[in-house]
């Protein structure tokens, strides 16, 4: 499996399920599953994260904060899919400083990325390790502040950006 049969796939569960605001922006491959980043169209926001079977190629939403804390396409929406705007009590920049906190407190050598992935509720954020290298992600909820790392991924192997032309 590679990256272009992932975005496929993507394409067709955004189709399938008439999501036509949305977009994908990113895809990550790590050593268990590829990880897929959906951005709205018209906001820019985050919309949800996919995960891709590498075995099987099956498509499903990430689990974890995706479906747990996303108020607007996760299991416990709490927003109407035509809203286009959230404001959080956490910004970017403090989701960032508790992502750094919890990293320091787990001890696993790695550091949060500078930029904080805004979704309807929560931020993801990547971690590093020496030299700025990828070693996984965490996500901020956005009201609470607590931080939920994503252990399922495995080890990063490669991502890429998605240049979209709508």
């Amino acid at each position: 499996m590679d990256f272009e049969k992932v975005e496929d796939l993507a394409g067709k569960y955004l189709e399938r399920n008439n999501l036509s605001n949305l977009e994908i922006v990113e895809i990550m491959e790590f050593s268990q599953n590829f990880y897929i980043e959906i951005k709205e169209k018209d906001t820019g926001i985050g919309a949800m994260e996919l995960l891709v079977d590498k075995s099987s190629g099956a498509i499903f939403p990430e689990y974890g904060p995706n479906m747990m804390w996303n108020l607007k396409y996760g299991m416990h929406s709490k927003i109407s899919l035509s809203q286009g705007k959230i404001d959080m009590p956490i910004g970017e920049s403090e989701a960032i400083e508790l992502a750094e906190r919890y990293l320091a407190k787990i001890n696993l050598n790695e550091y949060a990325g500078d930029e904080a992935e805004k979704f309807y509720g929560y931020y993801t954020i990547h971690t590093l390790t020496d030299g700025d290298v990828i070693a996984g992600m965490l996500s901020v909820n956005g009201y609470t502040g607590q931080v939920w790392y994503h252990s399922w991924h495995g080890v990063f192997i490669d991502m890429v950006e998605i240049n979209n032309k709508d």
